[in-house]
């Protein structure tokens, strides 16, 4: 049954029930209907700004009634366009910003509780005011909010020891698109009471419901950490680097992170560049921080003194002050917004087994020199967890508009060598509308089916954020 226009009766029936700081209308709140990167502007009918719970069951409750979609819209940080749509009748936008609490901090049971509006960074700065660490850090943790993260699954530069928001979440509270409460906020972490309804909303980028809140896992801070900057001769080299040095410091090794000449270059060209840590600055760097026991400095040391003996290093500074290790990972954080300042032809976000890291980048440098010779790489990410941010950028003094003709060409490159080398599309940043097309192209056929099958049950009308992830 098709989607249907939100009629005059229901946008007024949920402004009286919302009350009114609890709409805006599209005009007032154009940022909401845009996404970060500037690709698409959405269609919107309302935003609709519950403060509980159970005004969420209620607005997805009359919208299932009606047959009228629902857009779930968090930090709107994202980078796959879920957060918006430009085709079919105009959704209600429903933003969870004033989902804002902090239910609950225990660090007895290493718990925190927070709705889906609360901003990231709140979450961690809270974490710290406990003695703990809440440890999903992205480079957008100063808007993201964990509504989005958790709906998205979540990466970042710790997933190396932590794992993804996945594996930070013990339970949570959510909405279906019937408009029943699913009140999952358990601090447990063993309950084998049936299906992981948990796991089945994490992910789901909003189609098959709406998180309302959330139980986190919390852990101690680290009394010590330890933070290089370091020149490999390649990317062969940094993986081998990380083995190497897993045993000889321990379980502690929190970051591992590739970072390419060219972006710091990129920062340098848009203004943002950082004082240069190495002097000259090597083609391939890495970033690798140690958090644990007090004498994680000496341990970090002494290992990479055994690294540059073995040829896995050729330069590197270890951070003696916390403004010094500010100013390695301001490099890193910041080549994102250098990259978007620069304009990518083509952006990706793929994941290769770690052991693949090495051949994917060289085959993928040897097929952009084949067909796209003019092109410039940007290539950086996560090493411990196989997650490479592989993107394509014009000739210098060039725009990405002039090369709209060969986007889809240079993308379908990346995503074969991917697929060829055992890889994901989607590393960290979700399917979204930009995607989907791809997840059907590449993805496993029984996967699919499967998708199809849950999305159809728990949301038979449609009304969750379609045109996500699945295509019609």
């Amino acid at each position: 049954m098709p989607l249907n226009t939100p009629s005059s009766d229901f946008l007024n029936g949920l402004k009286d029930f919302l009350g009114p700081q609890g709409w805006r209308a599209p005009e007032d709140t154009p940022e909401k209907f845009e996404e970060p990167r500037g690709k698409w502007k959405g269609l919107g009918a309302m935003v609709l700004r519950p403060e509980a719970t159970e005004e969420v069951a209620e607005i997805i409750s009359r919208a299932a009634a009606e047959r009228v979609a629902v857009i779930p819209h968090s930090g709107g940080t994202g980078l796959v366009g879920g957060q918006v749509t430009v085709s079919g009748p105009p959704p209600v936008l429903l933003s969870v910003e004033r989902l804002s609490r902090i239910r609950d901090v225990d660090p007895t049971d290493n718990v925190l509780i927070a709705e889906a509006g609360v901003i990231l960074a709140d979450i961690q700065n809270t974490a710290d005011e406990a003695d703990r660490l809440f440890p999903l850090s992205l480079a957008s943790e100063g808007s993201c909010r964990i509504g989005g993260n958790l709906a998205t699954n979540a990466g970042g530069v710790q997933v190396l020891r932590y794992g993804n928001a996945r594996d930070l979440c013990l339970g949570v509270e959510a909405v279906l698109p019937s408009g029943e409460i699913i009140r999952g906020l358990k601090r447990l972490r063993k309950d084998n009471t049936g299906y992981d309804i948990r796991h089945l909303m994490i992910g789901s980028e909003g189609t098959l419901g709406v998180i309302t809140a959330a139980s986190l896992k919390l852990f101690p801070r680290p009394a010590e950490t330890a933070t290089a900057f370091l020149a490999v001769p390649g990317p062969q080299q940094a993986v081998d680097l990380l083995n190497f040095l897993r045993p000889k410091v321990g379980d502690v090794i929190s970051a591992f992170e590739l970072i390419d000449r060219m972006g710091v270059q990129f920062l340098k060209d848009t203004g943002l560049g950082q004082p240069d840590p190495l002097d000259p600055m090597p083609r391939w760097i890495v970033l690798v921080e140690t958090g644990g026991r007090p004498g994680a400095s000496d341990a970090l040391e002494a290992a990479l003194a055994e690294a540059f003996e073995a040829g896995l290093a050729t330069d590197g500074v270890v951070a003696q002050t916390e403004a010094q290790r500010a100013n390695f990972w301001k490099i890193r954080e910041t080549i994102p917004e250098a990259n978007r300042l620069i304009g990518a032809i083509a952006s990706h976000d793929i994941s290769v087994p770690v052991a693949r890291i090495s051949e994917f980048i060289a085959k993928g440098e040897a097929a952009l020199a084949k067909h796209f010779p003019d092109l410039r790489l940007n290539c950086f990410g996560h090493v411990g967890d196989g997650n490479l941010h592989f993107n394509i950028y014009p000739p210098k003094g060039r725009k990405k508009g002039e090369f709209g003709n060969i986007q889809a060409d240079v993308s379908r490159l990346i995503h074969n060598l991917t697929a060829d080398t055992d890889g994901s599309i989607s590393a960290e940043h979700g399917i979204g509308r930009l995607k989907a097309a791809d997840l059907e192209h590449y993805g496993d056929p029984g996967k699919l089916s499967a998708m199809r099958a849950i999305k159809a049950a728990l949301d038979p009308h449609g009304i969750m954020n379609p045109g996500a992830v699945l295509n019609a």
